[in-house]
This record gives structure tokens, C-alpha cells and sequence, in this order.
């Protein structure tokens, strides 16, 4: 990347992401996201964050574990130099809060000497998220009055620089940062200062996380009970009395999904709503979008139905993604919902007939069981032989529908693909999945399950099989049935549930064929009642 005298020199944002929870990222945080064109961000910054990136802007891990570093500072420095010459609206996200032991000031250090345009969005510091999140109220009017932030990582591996007795003379909360390798050192430290070994501690592991685990113990004994429960970074270590409130106050694993993680595999249009929903109820939720809708361009065929749009007596959709491009469609046209007047409009489900009421119109028909067959059925029932009948969807449209309308005059018309989405976060989805660190995956379609199939490592099945229909391909593979196998599914119907049961996951089905049941599905299996 060579900068050119005669272009606009670009801008970095250094942006706090929070501890991991996407709820914890701000308002100007996202604002910023959204109009990256390069992001390099850290190993801490959540999943749930991550997926907010969007899909133009180029994605650069720099991400640093104790001990494992995927690139030196210096490194990361010059890229945000490198990038902004370019022209580049550059944004590092960081984990925390991009000034509190982030490295930021040494990140702005270079950009100023530069002469770069840089902006600081300020992050949701793990040091008070954490407790929060684990019942720790960092002050408390009868139990301290005060807080003291401390780095538990030394440049030197050694914490002899500390003030030990400072600290214990100020009382207050303590809260260490990425001190799990110091925490012996660290709680000596505060012993031989003369702190009351009974004074209450706690390490917070994983905070905001489906997998946040809190050792509870006194000054004397953490280290001892740490070693024996196996903890591991990244932690906070708080010390004081309000450690003692965390049984009382604690409330992230009181909700009906706390500690559960969940896997979405939607097209990213419909994703957000359904994660939305999750996430209140306590799950993390990490968003990997196995398919994707592509409009079909110049559609001929479509065309010529909407020229002669009064002929129809019935329209039918039977997806979202059929609604919003019909009506794309019709605006392109410059036709209006006046040349609807006439027709009566049937949908698949309750997600079709939302996504109707958003160009102000609500179905006529619903069957109540949500496949073509029964819409077909329905259809047919209450219309007449003969009449005329325009199904604009995919072009993968299970033959159902169709043949269930063979004495009226069906049009049925692909108005786009479904394809399998490509995912920069697959490696890292497959290795949870294979080591149990996901419970749940929701699948809304067949075609989710195999596009997932897809993501994990059946692209070569998939090319050897020509269209969408992958299923023989996606039973044979026995790599993906590794992966798979006994992962608990959350289906929205039996055709849905064939297909991954063809993988070997365990599966669940909702009551119904809409977002709500199969989120009240999950919450039933996850208390057991089912």
C-alpha cells in the first residue's frame, strides 16, 4: 500500500468494544462499524461483535493472547498508518475500552506524528461489566466508597512495582485485569501488606459470556481454589467486601437462556430480529448466515406477469425474501399496491404475513400448518378451478404448492437464488462446535442446514451435485456428521429436521412454523420440559 500524494488521506477510529456482549457496545460504536472499510480487531471482541462488520470491509485479526501474539504492536501500528494512507476508513476495534491497559494512547502516538485524522469511541471497560454481570456491585454506600483499577500483566512478569500497601491502605474494591497468571503473586502481595486474609475475592472468568464462571474465596485461599477449579484467562480478579454480595445480587444466569449459546443460521436480513429476541432472554448468540437470498436481475418472466397483473386472483408468497422482492420489483416498475386491488394475497406463515404488513397489507389466506402442501390445499379450497395464480419465490420451490394447485393456473416464478453463504468466522464456529462450546443451532430451512454443511467443510460435496439439492452429498460426508453429530437442533419443521437429522444432530421441532415457537422450543428443551 503506497500512499499517493494526489488522494484524501483516510481516518481511524479506535473503538471500544465492550467486554463481548454486543449489547455492551455503544450507540457510536456501531454508527462507526457500519461505515468501515478495513477493521482489525482483537481477540476479545465477542462474536456476537464481530458479525456486526460489515460485509465490504476488509477484516484483519490481531488479535494477542499471554503468550501468543498473531502480531507484534509495532506491526499493528504501522497497518493503522499503512490503511489511512490509503484512503481508508480504518476502525480498531478493541475489547474493553480502548484507553484502560488497551494500548491505544501507543496506537495514537504513531498516527499523530503522521498527521492522521483519528477519533476515539470510548468502550464499556470489562472492569465494571464484569462484576455487574457476576452480582458485583464495584461500590456500595456501606461497604466501600472507592475503586482501584490495576493491570494483573507486567512487562517484566513481576508485580514489584505495585503499591501493594498503597492499595490496601485506600480500601475500596480492587479489580485486577488479566491477572490470572499473577493471582498468587498478586493475593501475596496484598497478604504481606497486611490485608485480612478473610477479606472476600473473587475471579470472574469469561465475563458476559454464556461460559461466565465466578471462584469465589477469601484473599488467603483464591489462589489455592483457582489452581483446583482449573481457571483460566481472560479473568478480573476483584478483592473487597462487596465480592460477598455476588450470591445475592447475581442475575445473568437466573434468565431463562443464561449460559446458553445458540447458533443462528438465517440470511442476514431476517438474523438480527431473531438474535434480538435470544439475547433478552439470556443466550449468546453467535450469528453465522448459512445462506443468502440473491435477486434475480432482468427477470424477464416476472416482468411480463406484473404487465398483466389483473389477470391474477391470487398472489402467493412463501418467504420474507419473496415479499421484499416482488415489491422491489413493483417499484422499480413504478407500479403501486393500487394494481393489487383485485387479488387476494395467501402466505406461508406468520414471518411472510409481517413481512406483508411492512408495505401496509395483510394477507387473506394462512394455512395452519406452515409447508406448501397445506398452503397449496388451502389455496384451492377457497378459490376456484381455473383461476390464475402468481407465486413469486425461490427457485429451489419445493414442487408441493404447485401440484397441490393442478386445477387452477399456477405461474410459479423464481425471483431469486438461495445460495450458501461464505463465512470468515467458519473455522472458528466448526472448532466450537466440535468441542461442545456451542448447545444450540436454529435452523429456519432446509436450506440453512446444508448451507451450514457447507460452511464446515462439504464445499467439495456440494459442487459435485448439481442446484441446492446437496442432501446425498451432505449424508455421505462423513466429515461434517463429525462435526455435528449429537449437536441439539432447533427446527422449524419436519422437513427442516429431516435434513439435519441426516447429520446426526439431535433434533427438536418446533409447535409451529414461525421465530417465536421455535425460541419457545429452545427455552423447553433447555428447562428440560419436553
Amino acid at each position: 500500500m503506497r500512499h499517493e500524494e494526489n488522494r484524501k488521506t483516510g481516518k481511524v477510529w479506535l473503538v471500544g468494544a465492550g467486554p463481548s456482549d454486543p449489547g455492551l457496545l455503544t450507540l457510536r460504536g456501531r454508527q462507526v462499524l457500519q461505515k468501515a472499510e478495513v477493521v482489525l480487531y482483537d481477540a476479545l471482541v465477542g462474536p456476537g461483535i464481530t458479525a456486526m462488520i460489515p460485509d465490504h470491509a476488509g477484516r484483519v485479526y490481531v488479535g494477542k493472547r499471554s503468550g501468543n501474539h498473531a502480531m507484534p504492536q509495532e506491526q499493528i501500528n504501522r497497518l493503522l498508518v499503512d490503511y489511512a494512507l490509503d484512503g481508508k476508513r480504518v476502525v480498531r476495534l478493541k475489547g474493553g475500552d480502548p484507553f484502560l491497559f488497551g494500548r491505544g494512547g501507543e496506537e495514537l502516538e504513531m498516527l499523530a506524528e503522521r498527521g492522521i485524522p483519528f477519533e476515539v469511541v470510548p468502550g464499556v471497560t470489562s472492569a465494571l461489566s464484569v462484576p455487574a454481570y457476576q452480582g458485583i456491585p464495584v461500590t456500595h454506600r456501606d461497604l466501600c466508597s472507592s475503586i482501584h483499577v490495576v493491570t494483573g500483566h507486567f512487562r517484566e512478569g513481576s508485580v514489584s512495582h505495585i503499591d501493594f500497601e498503597a492499595l490496601v491502605r485506600a480500601g475500596g474494591a480492587l479489580l485486577f485485569l488479566m491477572g490470572v497468571s499473577a493471582l498468587g503473586e498478586i493475593c501475596r502481595g496484598l497478604l504481606d501488606a497486611g490485608m485480612d486474609p478473610d477479606v472476600p475475592a473473587a475471579l470472574l472468568m469469561r465475563g458476559t459470556t454464556a461460559r461466565q464462571e465466578r471462584i469465589s474465596a477469601s484473599v488467603g485461599t483464591l489462589p489455592r481454589e483457582a489452581v483446583r477449579r482449573g481457571a483460566k484467562a481472560p479473568a478480573v480478579l476483584a478483592v473487597g467486601e462487596v465480592c460477598a454480595l455476588s450470591e445475592r445480587f447475581s442475575w445473568y444466569e437466573k434468565m431463562p437462556l443464561g449460559g446458553v449459546r445458540v447458533l443462528l443460521t438465517r440470511p442476514p436480513e431476517l438474523i438480527g430480529g431473531t438474535a434480538e429476541k435470544l439475547r433478552d432472554l439470556g443466550a449468546e448468540v453467535w450469528e453465522m448466515p448459512a445462506i443468502r437470498t440473491v435477486r434475480r436481475e432482468n427477470n424477464t418472466v416476472l416482468r411480463e406477469a406484473l404487465r398483466r397483473l389483473e389477470q391474477y386472483q391470487w398472489l402467493v408468497f412463501t418467504s420474507p425474501a419473496g415479499v421484499r422482492i416482488f415489491f422491489e420489483e413493483l417499484h422499480d416498475r413504478r407500479m403501486d399496491v393500487r394494481r393489487l386491488g383485485g387479488i387476494r394475497i395467501a402466505v406461508m406463515g406468520n414471518g411472510t404475513g409481517k413481512a406483508l404488513e411492512k408495505y401496509g397489507m395483510f394477507p387473506d389466506l394462512m394455512p395452519e400448518i406452515y409447508d406448501g402442501e397445506h398452503l397449496g390445499e388451502a389455496i384451492a379450497e377457497a378459490g376456484h378451478p381455473g383461476e390464475c395464480v402468481l407465486i413469486p419465490r425461490a427457485s429451489a420451490g419445493n414442487r408441493e404448492l404447485v401440484d397441490a394447485l393442478s386445477h387452477m393456473n399456477a405461474d410459479d416464478i423464481p425471483v431469486y437464488d438461495t445460495v450458501y453463504a461464505e463465512s470468515d468466522t467458519a473455522g472458528t464456529v466448526r472448532a466450537e462446535l466440535e468441542n461442545g462450546g456451542i448447545d444450540y443451532v436454529i435452523f429456519t430451512s432446509s436450506s440453512c442446514v446444508r448451507g451450514l454443511a457447507s460452511a464446515l467443510g462439504c464445499a467439495d460435496a456440494v459442487s459435485a451435485h448439481a442446484g441446492n439439492d446437496c442432501t446425498e452429498a451432505f449424508r455421505d460426508t462423513e466429515t461434517v456428521r463429525n462435526v455435528l453429530s449429537g449437536v441439539k437442533a432447533i427446527c422449524i419443521g419436519r422437513q427442516t429436521a429431516r435434513e439435519a437429522e441426516t447429520l446426526g444432530m439431535r433434533i427438536y421441532v418446533a409447535e409451529r412454523a414461525d421465530e417465536d415457537s421455535l425460541i419457545e422450543c429452545l427455552v423447553r428443551v433447555e428447562s428440560g420440559n419436553v
